[in-house]
């Protein structure tokens, strides 16, 4: 598999898309029938948000994606 060379900013929005899942995920986890909170922290949204936009990702997901998979692959 061919490794991706990443700018920094395209790295910082690799690691702030992965706090976001990260954020999500423990959300949504946890015993059942306890009380999750119904949304993100605005923080850590703003945060992905941004390392997005400064990374000229914004509206180019596919571009954003495929940085992602070759930085990050999934796990078999």
């Amino acid at each position: 598999m061919p490794t991706a060379v990443l700018t920094d900013r395209e790295r910082t929005a690799v690691q702030a898309y992965l706090r976001l899942l990260h954020t999500v995920r423990a959300a949504f986890d946890g015993p059942p029938g306890s009380r999750r909170p119904p949304v993100v922290p605005p923080s850590v949204l703003a945060e992905a948000e941004q390392a997005l936009a400064d990374a000229g990702l914004s509206g180019n997901e596919q571009e954003f994606f495929r940085l992602l998979q070759n930085w990050c692959p999934a796990e078999p």
